[in-house]
């Protein structure tokens, strides 16, 4: 059975961010997820994982000056913030015993120049990671969602995950984005398997919970059975109610 982390950005928004981790524990939840702990000491965030003996799944990078529109600094020029971005996040790894931390690419057009500083980038961060111990992922997300956002496309981070050439860079497969982008999820699944290195859920097109919308995700967990899975699920979506209260999708264990 799929193990599911829940991600606290969006979920048991009710609550205080330090107090969703208590939530999620509390609901039976074994690992949370989130996007930026950085409004937090990576001591205070060390704290509420242990103290709820909660794993990490994956959190992401500083993404800029997110207020201001700023989606990521992968494929934009200036390496000196891009680089003190991996230096900011790497004590929270470090304190919260996460193996994973996912990069945002920024918002630029896709051409030549962009590739090309994503590229470099990418593999300067990847770098850095595996001396650490750690996993970079990358993701695409839907220009529905992001309009803008230099990596839209399953297709698109496969091709440069090969020009990247490095082992410690992986797919995270957001089944949300993949699905509006280009759905054929469990044929896409199966595919690109050994490349992955998270998944994220959600129903579409609403994001919300995943026993809601267009997809059979009983399907797609019993297809990640079957594939032998087993990492996290993020469940990366926005409850239609109170988070406690839409939870009854989720399996029973045993």
């Amino acid at each position: 059975m799929p193990k599911f982390s829940a991600n606290l950005s969006m979920m048991f928004t009710e609550y205080p961010f330090l107090a969703r981790f208590d939530a999620a524990r509390a609901c039976g939840f074994d690992a949370v997820e989130f996007l930026f702990p950085y409004a937090h000491s990576a001591d205070e965030i060390g704290v509420a994982v242990q103290k709820n003996d909660l794993q990490i799944s994956v959190f992401n990078l500083p993404p800029g000056d997110w207020e201001s529109g700023d989606r990521g600094l992968a494929a934009l020029s200036d390496r000196t913030a891009f680089r003190a971005s991996i230096a900011q996040a790497l004590p929270y790894a470090k304190a919260t015993g996460a193996k994973r931390l996912h990069i945002m690419a920024g918002l630029a057009t896709p051409d030549a120049g962009a590739e090309a500083t994503y590229i470099d980038n990418i593999r300067f961060a990847a770098d850095q990671f595996a001396a650490a111990g750690l996993e970079l992922l990358i993701e695409p997300i839907n220009p529905r969602d992001m309009p803008g956002y230099f990596l839209s496309t399953t297709d698109q981070a496969l091709a440069l995950m090969a020009r990247i050439d490095h082992p410690a860079v992986r797919l995270q497969f957001d089944i949300y984005h993949h699905q509006i982008t280009r759905g054929d999820v469990i044929k896409s699944l199966l595919e690109h398997f050994s490349q992955i290195g998270h998944i994220q859920i959600a129903s579409v097109p609403e994001r919300q919970e995943p026993d809601r919308g267009e997809l059979n995700y009983q399907a797609v967990f019993a297809h990640l059975d079957h594939l032998g899975y087993d990492g996290w699920l993020g469940c990366e979506y926005r409850p239609h109610g109170k988070t406690e209260d839409g939870l009854t999708w989720l399996p029973s264990p045993g």
